[in-house]
């Protein structure tokens, strides 16, 4: 095996390597919102963007070692306009139909199902934190976007059917969901097939990074007027 031919096979093994770590990451947060409240929003933490942005120019860094094509990452951008378009109309339908969907759950089940533990962690304290909430949401929906639907799904298809890994990493992406309890994981793991399949119909990330920036941006929007209602909570007495 040629030194050019190692390149393939050390981008999966980077790119699997780093989605683990990711995972783990996303296990310990689970458990330290248990018991630690930050003093700001999760989104703001300069710490937390330095490292977000790592995460960015590590999938272009496996991207550019994987020796595939651009279309093949979905590293375009054309035809830009009805990716745009089909990109809003999706985020919007998926973010009222979850929005809906969470709100019944919670109501006839309580957290049973779903935690609202990361959620209450995101939305802005007021309306003058949201742009800056809404800005950093970009870097969040892009490495996502990067590690699942690019390096994964149009990473790996050489090794496997397009349909299976749409599959399996729509569930993958529902499971990195875990501290949003089960109804956070299926939803996720819906969200993650929908945005695949935008991905696959353009060989392109720009209808999947908007329909999921829309998506979590409208669902942030929807529960700001929840939000003290969702950090008193706790503070609650039983049967209120």
């Amino acid at each position: 095996m040629t030194p050019s031919t190692l390149r393939y096979p050390l981008f999966v093994v980077l790119t699997l390597g780093f989605t683990a770590f990711i995972g783990y990451n996303t296990f310990l947060t689970a458990r330290l919102l248990r018991r630690w409240r930050p003093e700001r929003n999760l989104l703001l933490i300069p710490e937390e963007n330095l490292v977000r942005g790592a995460g960015i120019l590590l999938c272009l860094g496996l991207g550019w070692l994987s020796g595939l094509p651009p279309d093949r990452l979905g590293w375009t951008l054309e035809p830009w306009r009805p990716q745009v378009t089909r990109g809003l109309l999706v985020g919007m339908a998926l973010a009222f139909l979850f929005y809906g969907a969470t709100r019944l759950l919670l109501r006839f089940t309580g957290q049973r199902f779903y935690s609202t533990v990361l959620l209450e962690h995101v939305i802005p304290a007021s309306w003058r934190e949201l742009p800056w909430v809404l800005l950093a949401l970009v870097p969040v929906v892009g490495l996502e976007e990067l590690l699942f639907r690019s390096l994964l799904l149009g990473g790996l298809a050489p090794l496997a059917p397009e349909s299976l890994l749409l599959v399996v990493l729509g569930g993958l992406f529902g499971l990195m969901h875990s501290p949003q309890g089960l109804w956070g994981m299926v939803g996720a793991s819906l969200a993650g097939v929908v945005f695949g399949l935008l991905f696959l119909r353009w060989h392109s990330l720009t209808a999947p990074f908007v329909a999921h920036y829309v998506a979590n941006g409208v669902q942030i929007l929807l529960a700001m007027p929840r939000r003290e209602q969702l950090l008193g909570r706790e503070t609650e007495p039983p049967g209120a």
